[in-house]
């Protein structure tokens, strides 16, 4: 190979390496500020998420996915559907509790909880 080869290769490989960290999208620390400035519209909804949800929702050490992190979202929504997210919230799942400690809650509150937090 030649030098002009080379410098080429190289060049190819650095303009890619640098197109991938730009397109990386947010970091875990802008994830998680994020999650904790996000408030549902809906003041019913808004008064029930930070009551219960938004306790785990926005804490990465509780495992639970962050609120507004979409790309989670959408691979939880994708493994199984928005329907399985709502039942996994009515029997708990993980270290989620039943419910969701939100024990009068009924299916249009956690569908819209759910659209909430994934922001769908």
């Amino acid at each position: 190979m030649s030098i002009r080869t080379n410098i080429s290769l190289v060049f190819v490989a650095l303009t890619m390496v640098l197109l991938a960290a730009c397109d990386s999208g947010p970091s875990q620390e802008q994830k998680i500020s994020m999650a904790q400035s996000l408030v549902p519209n809906d003041p019913v909804v808004a008064e029930i998420y930070q009551r219960t949800c938004r306790n785990c929702h926005t804490v990465e050490a509780t495992g639970a996915p962050l609120v507004g992190d979409k790309s989670t979202w959408s691979d939880l929504i994708a493994q199984s559907s928005k329907a399985q997210l709502v039942e996994n919230v009515i029997n708990g799942k993980g270290g989620m509790p039943p419910f969701g400690l939100c024990m009068e809650c009924g299916m249009t509150e956690f569908s819209a909880l759910v659209d909430f937090m994934a922001q769908q």
